[in-house]
């Protein structure tokens, strides 16, 4: 089973993925809009609409990729911050043993009590 360190590493590559076939699908969408601008000067009409909803599909799946990019990117960071509560909880949990020795040893405790 792979590390937390490991999953919250593909965790991010896999959002800058997505957020490269967004930039992807967006320049398709721009190459699209061109063409329908060159199909309407030229008079073909049907052209242009082949043109059109390819565009309009491009652009859906640029915003899909973004939307899904950014849901991977918001898991990451909530695993990053679990990481980081677990390693806080550890060191704190090593802060109180020491306590508890150095009250046992020297008897704080005791010495407050009175």
């Amino acid at each position: 089973m792979p590390s937390m360190e490991d999953s919250l590493f593909q965790m991010k590559f896999c959002a800058k993925q997505l957020e490269r076939e967004s930039k992807r699908s967006e320049k398709e969408h721009n190459l699209n809009k061109a063409k329908i601008k060159k199909a309407l000067q030229q008079g073909n009409v049907e052209g242009a609409k082949i043109y059109s909803e390819n565009a309009i599909r491009k652009r859906n799946e640029s915003l899909n990729y973004l939307r899904m990019a950014a849901r991977v990117d918001g898991v990451a960071s909530r695993i990053k911050s679990a990481m980081a509560m677990k390693q806080v909880t550890k060191d704190m949990g090593s802060v109180v043993k020491g306590l508890d020795k150095s009250n046992g040893i020297y008897g704080f405790a005791e010495g407050s009590r009175k």
